[in-house]
C-alpha cells in the first residue's frame, strides 16, 4: 500500500522527506549537462594546465619540476615588463572608455531627434570582429600612408611612429618641450591601441549605462527641480550615485577583460611591426607572453605557469576592488 501511495517508489521516497528528496534529484538531473560540459570545457582544462605548469614541458611532459616555472616566472624580466605593459593598458582605457561611455550614454538619454539612430551607431563597433576592425585601425595608423598621419601633415604636424614607436609618450612629450621625466609611460604604439579599445568598447559601456539611466525614478528629478537644483546638481547628486551599481559592475569586467586583452593587440602589432608584441615588445601584455611562450617559444609548463600568476593577479585586483567599490555602491 505505501509503495503504492508513493507512486512506485521505495518507502523512503514517500511523504514530506520524500517529496524534497525527490525535488533535489530532478534539480540534480537538469543541473547535471551543464555541469557536464563545465566539468569537460573548463574546470578539467584548469586543473591540467596547472599540472603541466608544475612539469617541464615542450612538446610531451618531462621531468617535474614544482613550483620552478613560477620561480623562473616571478624572477624573469620579460614577465614583468610584460606585467608594466598590462597595467598601462588597464590604466589607460578602462577610466576613459567608462568616463565617455558615461557622457554618451547621458546625452542619448535625453530627448533628441534620431535617438535610435545614434544609440545604434555608437553599438556599431562593439558588434564588428575585432580582427577586421583591429586590422582597419593599424591601416589607418599606418606610419607611411596612414590617413592619420596624412591629417597630422595637413595640419602642418609631423607624423609619426605610432604603432611603429618604442618610446613612452610621457617622454615623448617631455622631449617634445625640453625637459625630462622620470616614468616614460607606455610606448606610443600602445597609445595606439588605446584609441582601438576605447572606440570599440564605447558603444556596449554606454548602453548599459543607458538601461542603468532607465532605472533611475523620474520622481527623484522632478523633486529636486523643485528645490532648484540645476542640471550638474541632478548629474552629480542623482545620476552618478544612482549608477553606481552599473558602474561597479562595468568597472570589474573591464578591469578583468583588459588583463586578459589579446586579438587586437596581436593583430594591431603584427599587421604593422610584422612582429607580435611590436616594437621592442613594448605592446607585449601578460596574455601575448603567454601565447609567445606556447608557440614562438613552446615551452607549455613555463607558459601554463604564467597563465596562473595573470589568475592571481586578476583575482587579487577583483578582490580589492569588490572590497573598496562595494561600499560605494548606492541601490537606491
Amino acid at each position: 500500500m505505501e509503495r503504492a501511495r508513493s507512486g512506485g517508489f521505495p518507502g523512503w521516497f514517500s511523504g514530506k522527506r520524500g517529496r524534497k528528496v525527490r525535488a533535489a534529484l530532478m534539480g540534480y538531473l537538469y543541473l547535471s549537462p551543464a555541469t557536464a560540459v563545465l566539468i569537460a570545457f573548463s574546470f578539467w582544462p584548469m586543473f591540467y594546465a596547472f599540472y603541466i605548469s608544475l612539469h617541464k614541458w615542450r612538446i610531451k611532459k618531462q621531468a617535474y619540476v614544482g613550483l620552478a616555472n613560477y620561480n623562473r616566472a616571478i624572477h624573469d624580466p620579460d614577465f614583468w615588463n610584460a606585467l608594466v605593459n598590462t597595467i598601462y593598458y588597464v590604466i589607460g582605457t578602462v577610466p576613459f572608455q567608462l568616463f565617455l561611455s558615461l557622457i554618451i550614454a547621458y546625452l542619448l538619454f535625453q530627448k533628441i531627434k534620431a535617438q535610435s539612430v545614434f544609440r545604434v551607431s555608437y553599438f556599431l563597433p562593439y558588434i564588428t570582429s575585432t580582427i577586421a576592425s583591429g586590422t582597419v585601425f593599424a591601416w589607418l595608423f599606418n606610419p607611411q600612408h596612414g590617413p592619420v598621419n596624412q591629417v597630422l601633415e595637413m595640419l602642418g604636424f609631423k607624423p609619426l611612429n605610432w604603432l611603429l614607436e618604442p618610446r613612452g609618450i610621457f617622454d615623448m612629450i617631455a622631449r617634445a618641450y625640453g625637459t625630462k621625466v622620470i616614468i616614460h609611460g607606455p610606448s606610443l604604439a600602445m597609445v595606439t591601441i588605446f584609441f582601438f579599445v576605447i572606440w570599440f568598447w564605447l558603444g556596449y559601456d554606454a548602453t548599459l549605462f543607458l538601461a542603468g539611466l532607465g532605472n533611475i525614478p523620474k520622481e527623484l528629478y522632478e523633486a529636486a527641480e523643485i528645490d532648484g537644483a540645476n542640471k550638474w546638481q541632478l548629474f552629480r547628486y542623482i545620476t552618478v550615485p544612482l549608477l553606481s551599481p552599473t558602474t561597479f559592475f562595468l568597472t570589474i569586467v573591464a578591469i578583468i577583460g583588459s588583463f586578459k586583452a589579446f586579438n587586437h593587440i596581436f593583430i594591431m602589432s603584427d599587421a604593422s611591426a610584422g612582429t607580435v608584441g611590436g616594437p621592442l615588445g613594448t605592446t607585449t601584455t601578460v596574455a601575448i607572453l603567454i601565447y609567445k611562450k606556447f608557440y614562438e617559444i613552446p615551452t607549455y609548463g613555463y607558459a601554463s605557469a604564467i597563465s596562473f600568476l595573470l589568475f592571481f593577479v586578476i583575482l587579487t585586483f577583483t578582490l580589492i576592488q569588490n572590497s573598496v567599490g562595494s561600499r560605494h555602491v548606492h541601490y537606491g
